[in-house]
């Protein structure tokens, strides 16, 4: 049994005495011993090494009273175990040499037993589990399709990922294709981590918001829902879609266990388009960590009372950024602990 199990609590919608908090990025570049094993090792050295990335991933539980740790990954796993062979590049990013831009490329890719090459994120997940003690749940990720087919047809990064979406919609066979096959190993992996024994999953829809309302629900949702409807039944399933405020209405009606918010939407419209029917998540401006400890306290006690104690996550609206005093963030995560209603 996980002694603090406040983050499933608030997952089943139950009464809670406080809402649980996790950051997202929290093992990260933020940390001083993140960097001390980031100038080591190069950044897939650190994913692809279970010892590695069960360390990462407890180097924020160590610090803070966190009431959930996530593991140390990438969501450009599942892509490298299709056989796209992302890097990531200096100063640059991910990095793609031959994006995926035809209908062949997509019809070569790996599907079946993809999720095998992934053995290392099972092993690390084991090793965290031993680390974690049963103190507090694990969750495990993976990206949304769109946002990994941004990545694999842009090759890099993107303010706009316009040549992504031209390829969605110059090619749609291609773009669904490559779409499901992303969804069927997304499926296979996430369900591999569950049974390595994560608590829950969470979904990334990092890009989500460049798409229009109408495109979304064509090339994301529908993936994602899948996703959701096959996890649902063995592990919660969160989904972050940053920047998709206007999908969360019918996402509300799928088999989530709660939807992360981004700080573009206020806590009050996030209720009112979920009708108050599912736990949310968020939705702290990452940037807002740069006030001072005394402001960010004030501000997160106001977006608890906001959000409602119940059917609530405290986290940040998007990843924690890399230049936040560890005062701060810690600030931040105290504020939500001694929280009282």
């Amino acid at each position: 049994m996980i002694k603090n199990d406040l983050y499933l609590r608030a997952l089943r919608g139950e009464t809670v005495e406080r809402p649980p908090v996790w950051m997202m990025r929290q093992a990260g570049r933020y940390l001083p011993e993140f960097i001390a094993l980031r100038d080591q090792y190069d950044f897939f050295t650190r994913c692809q090494t279970p010892e590695l990335a069960a360390e990462i991933t407890v180097q924020p539980i160590r610090r803070f009273p966190l009431d959930a740790a996530i593991l140390f990954s990438d969501i450009l796993v599942v892509p490298q175990a299709m056989g796209i062979d992302f890097k990531m590049k200096e100063s640059v990013g991910p990095w793609l040499d031959t994006p995926i831009r035809s209908l062949e490329q997509v019809q070569n890719l790996q599907v079946e037993g993809a999720e095998e090459n992934l053995k290392y994120v099972y092993d690390a997940i084991d090793i965290t589990l031993q680390k974690l003690e049963n103190e507090i749940p694990l969750i495990g990720f993976a990206g949304s399709p769109w946002t990994l087919l941004c990545y694999a047809v842009e090759g890099k990064g993107s303010k706009s990922f316009d040549i992504a979406k031209s390829f969605c919609f110059t090619q749609p066979e291609a773009a669904h294709l490559l779409l499901q096959k992303i969804t069927d190993v997304t499926i296979a992996y996430l369900k591999r981590k569950v049974q390595s024994g994560v608590s829950a999953v969470q979904i990334f829809d990092s890009w989500g918001g460049m798409l229009s309302p109408e495109d979304y629900q064509e090339f994301s949702w529908k993936y994602i829902n899948q996703i959701v409807e096959a996890l649902a039944p063995e592990a919660h399933v969160v989904v972050f879609a940053k920047g998709c405020w206007y999908a969360l209405e019918e996402m509300t009606k799928s088999k989530v266990s709660a939807l992360g918010v981004d700080w573009t939407i206020t806590p009050e419209l996030a209720r009112k388009f979920t009708n108050n029917s599912i736990t949310l998540q968020g939705n702290f401006d990452p940037a807002r960590l740069h006030s001072s400890p005394e402001v960010i306290r004030k501000m997160v006690h106001e977006m608890i009372d906001r959000f409602g104690k119940d059917k609530y996550i405290a986290n940040l609206g998007h990843g924690i950024l890399p230049n936040i005093p560890l005062e701060n963030a810690e600030a931040f995560i105290r504020a939500v602990v001694e929280w009282k209603g």
